[in-house]
């Protein structure tokens, strides 16, 4: 029996204990190349299949009156399209995308299914993000908007999937929403993840130059060149790590930017409190 934390800072919804199955009697349903889709037992596609390289199994609902539809990512880290469903998950994919650690990102690749050992009934769940990491681990997560307590079924499905993933050495997290803003500075880095910003006008090696001791944004995109033709590059060096500021505080032209370490996506607090 699990009582479900609702990992990642989400409390559980009060009283909510419930019965898990065995890992291996959940199955997993994801599409082939061609759309058809195919149902294994969890524990053979989790290591056989390659999850961030899936087709979505099911498509993002269209809700109407919200103003938020389906969309589409651009991922700096795959060169690929992930679609989202969601400003919650935009935002997820974005903190995903930034980490360094991060190899591969799809989303919503496969839906588990299991027996619910109290009421007989067959249930399902489709988690939003699919994360591998360089180091070869796996993250299976879900983005909820608030930090509020998840539903019964979201945090019945998050008590399941947990022990599932745990089975196979992947995790499985519903990921806070970071705060407005580290949101707001992060959207606007990403603006500048594109790989044609790296080195924009051969000024990378001036810009990191300019930043090689702390120095105001403002200030260090002036030493590096004339500023509109330098701030791009600087941007996109605080988008991959190798420059580093402190997005807790809003960016403007007296933030402090320093060298960051080659390939960190982020600074540590960032890292620690909303992509891992």
């Amino acid at each position: 029996m699990i009582i479900d934390s609702s990992q990642d800072g989400l409390p559980a919804a009060p009283g909510s204990i419930w019965r898990v199955p065995e890992p291996g009697a959940v199955e997993a349903e994801f599409a082939a190349v061609d759309g058809t889709l195919i149902q294994r037992r969890w524990a053979d596609a989790a290591v056989g299949v390659r999850l961030e390289e899936l087709q979505p199994v099911a498509a993002f609902p269209v809700v109407p009156g919200r103003r938020w539809g389906p969309g589409w990512w651009w991922s700096a880290t795959t060169g690929r399209h992930v679609t989202h469903g969601s400003q919650a998950m935009c935002m997820q994919l974005m903190l995903l995308d930034r980490d360094p650690q991060v190899v591969g990102l799809s989303a919503r690749p496969v839906r588990l299914i299991w027996r619910d050992p109290g009421s007989g009934r067959v249930l399902t769940w489709v988690p939003q993000v699919f994360a591998r990491y360089a180091d070869g681990r796996a993250l299976l997560a879900d983005c909820p908007a608030g930090q509020e307590a998840a539903g019964d079924r979201a945090a019945r499905a998050a008590a399941v999937l947990g022990a599932a993933c745990a089975a196979v050495g992947f995790t499985y997290r519903r990921l806070l929403p970071p705060d407005a803003v580290v949101a707001a500075n992060v959207r606007w880095l990403a603006g500048y993840r594109h790989p044609r910003y790296r080195d924009a006008g051969g000024l990378e090696q001036a810009v990191l130059e300019a930043f090689a001791a702390p120095r105001a944004l403002m200030a260090g995109a002036a030493a590096a060149d004339e500023v509109l033709s330098a701030l791009p590059v600087l941007f996109h060096a605080l988008w991959s790590g190798r420059l580093t500021a402190d997005l807790t505080r809003p960016l403007g032209e007296h933030t402090l930017v320093s060298a960051g370490r080659p390939d960190t996506a982020k600074d540590s607090t960032e890292q620690e409190q909303y992509a891992r």
